[in-house]
């Protein structure tokens, strides 16, 4: 095993949000992988991986470490995203589970499910020059090098494009493993911890049960929608929340939800389950009856659930509660 100490992190160049990809000529695009954004460096026999926090994570992923090690370069660092390949997909689950305080159960799943950095900058490069102060479109053409001399297959080369349309493609795709586009100017040098990148996030929608909800913080007004879709087995599932309600609907939606209570609520899968998040509070909810069909924009789905809070996008009185399947976000 590499040395990992002396290293320290670089702050990684960040994004700003928008709503649609920049137009005009002079942008790269590449995806936005749905993973763990990290920095690996390389000194000689030293090496190490930070997150974006500079936090290290050379303990949770010594399989890469070793991939580092390995380079035949003395000096790097690459900026990329950490992800896991389980069969045709990433899977979050995995990348998750080897943030494990237990070494012996790191090691078991860099085992049984190698890490890969997907790599989009190169700040450092193998002879030792700072490319920082380098245009995007130098600092790409010189990973695009090092990547024709790489044949390890847990580093691979982020694709990119010039081509917008390609771009609305990528964003408007269904894969799970991307969380939208980036887009970067070709002549901006890589400025660390300045949100100099734009990040579009693809959101899709999913028609949603609402199963339940919660008052808000000492409030008896509803604070949050609490959201389910149904199984194969008929039962419906908790898969996430929504809390963006307009304040001057939520009294009126209050007496709407208490209406409906006394109902099932979730038959299958419930609120508050396992985590090491969860507390008292979030698997108290108020039970409705299953009548209620409100359409959301989400992100995320990790083991059949919305990763994050969705946004509310309307209500669907037209729609069946029935109707709403755990298979409109691709799980059984």
């Amino acid at each position: 095993m590499a040395a990992t100490v002396d290293l320290q992190p670089i702050e990684p160049m960040e994004a700003r949000s928008a709503s649609q990809l920049p137009a005009g000529p002079g942008w790269q695009f590449e995806p936005k992988w749905d993973g763990f954004r990290c920095i690996a460096e390389k000194l000689g026999g030293k090496v190490a991986l930070f997150a974006k926090s500079g936090k290290p994570l050379g303990r949770y992923f010594p399989d890469m470490l070793t991939v580092l090690e390995q380079l035949p370069a003395d000096k790097l660092v690459l900026d990329g995203e950490l992800v896991i390949p389980v069969g045709d997909a990433l899977s979050f689950d995995e990348l998750q589970m080897r943030l494990h305080p237990a070494e012996s159960r790191v090691k078991k799943l860099a085992t049984s499910h190698p890490a890969v950095l997907v790599v989009f900058d190169m700040l450092i490069g193998p002879d030792g020059d700072d490319l920082r102060e380098r245009p995007l479109r130098e600092r790409r053409a010189a990973l695009e090098t090092l990547f024709a001399t790489i044949a390890n297959g847990s580093l691979r080369l982020s694709p990119a494009t010039t081509d917008r349309h390609e771009a609305e493609i990528w964003l408007e795709g269904n894969s799970s493993d991307r969380d939208g586009v980036v887009a970067k100017r070709l002549d901006a040098p890589y400025l660390s911890g300045e949100r100099a990148m734009v990040k579009v996030k693809r959101l899709r929608s999913a028609d949603c049960v609402v199963g339940g909800f919660r008052y808000g913080t000492g409030s008896r007004e509803v604070g949050s929608l609490l959201l389910g879709l149904y199984d194969k087995d008929g039962l419906l599932n908790h898969v996430g929340f929504t809390s963006m309600i307009p304040a001057g609907e939520r009294a009126e939606l209050t007496a709407r939800l208490e209406a409906l209570a006394g109902g099932s609520g979730f038959t299958g899968r419930a609120p508050g389950g396992p985590s090491r998040w969860s507390t008292e509070r979030t698997a108290t909810y108020e039970k409705l009856r299953p009548e209620l069909v409100v359409e959301v924009l989400y992100d995320h789905v990790t083991s059949g659930r919305f990763r994050h809070g969705t946004r509310l996008l309307r209500w669907r009185p037209d729609k069946a509660p029935r109707q709403c399947t755990m298979e409109q976000i691709g799980a059984g």
